[in-house]
């Protein structure tokens, strides 16, 4: 599963940070990222919940 998050619609809520903290973080600038390494979700469960819980849909995950 590759993870994005696309910078243009996040908003820097934290949600995805907060919900799988071992696959995302946010930058200097509070906006959502994708952890070195982690961009294929590494069968992390909590991914999915990130991505329905992001309040703009700024994250996908997918083959």
């Amino acid at each position: 599963m590759r993870i994005s998050i696309d910078s243009g619609v996040c908003i820097g809520s934290g949600m995805c940070a907060l919900t799988a903290p071992d696959v995302f973080t946010q930058d200097d600038d509070g906006f959502g990222t994708v952890l070195p390494g982690k961009e294929d979700g590494a069968g992390n469960p909590l991914v999915k919940e990130a991505v329905r819980g992001c309040p703009v849909q700024a994250i996908t995950a997918g083959e």
